[in-house]
């Protein structure tokens, strides 16, 4: 199992914080955003990591290099030199010839501890995994999801509110055929004008039409996703009492 983070953003809802900086770089607790996610995987044992880098790349590959040496992992970039002009479905089409063993591909911009990744891998038997959360209500930056029982069946933040049964948080996990099935499905979407301007979940969501996804239910596992100024301060918050 390797872990594939999608880091190649600025982070330009929190500007000015990452004007000379990319957001994975952000100070949590003195730790930087990327190095706490690394860390909750290698505490799980993983010590395989692909990180697809684009703003301030120079400076990711030093703070990989600095974790790497510290834990004894193996951490390699892959660049996207069009992250300043597409959405992060071209950042995995980039590194789809990682993609070729099992993985977990995360959103780089979320905070969590191993137990989240512990109950993740634990809940993700089959070739799909998407992991969710429940909750009383959802707004339009949600990554929202339906379900058929155990099943996704589709993905997206556009999807009605009346019918969404949770949200997608940012982990996906690959195996075996999903894997193959997942690559084809970027591939055969990145040769579409309108790849270049869709996040990955629509990739998910065409999958889910071909193949059953299952769900990891991470509800009340301690974790947020850092979008804004009053996330980075909740992210600050929340580790302190780690």
């Amino acid at each position: 199992m390797k872990v594939i983070i999608l880091g190649a953003g600025q982070g330009k809802r929190l500007l000015p914080l990452t004007a000379d900086v990319p957001k994975a770089l952000l100070d949590i607790g003195g730790r930087t955003l990327i190095g706490r996610q690394i860390d909750a995987f290698a505490d799980c044992g993983i010590t395989e990591f692909v990180v697809i880098t684009g703003y301030g790349a120079a400076e990711m590959d030093e703070e990989f290099e600095k974790i790497a040496a510290e834990r004894a992992l193996t951490i390699r970039s892959v660049y996207n030199p069009f992250y300043c002009v597409a959405d992060n479905l071209a950042s995995c089409w980039m590194a789809r010839h990682e993609m070729r063993e099992p993985f977990v591909q995360v959103n780089g911009d979320n905070v969590f501890q191993a137990p989240l990744v512990e109950k993740l891998l634990t809940d993700s038997p089959g070739d799909v995994t998407v992991a969710i959360n429940c909750k009383d209500q959802y707004d339009a930056d949600d990554m929202k999801v339906m379900l058929d029982g155990p099943r996704l069946t589709e993905v997206g933040k556009k999807l009605p509110i009346e019918a969404v049964d949770a949200e997608a948080i940012g982990f996906y996990v690959f195996r075996g055929e999903g894997c193959r099935q997942y690559c084809d499905v970027l591939d055969q979407m990145m040769h579409q004008r309108s790849g270049l301007t869709e996040w990955f979940p629509a990739a998910v969501g065409q999958l889910a039409k071909q193949t059953e996804i299952g769900i990891s239910d991470l509800s009340g596992h301690s974790w947020c996703e850092v979008d804004f100024p009053t996330d980075l301060q909740h992210a600050r918050q929340m580790v302190a009492g780690w």
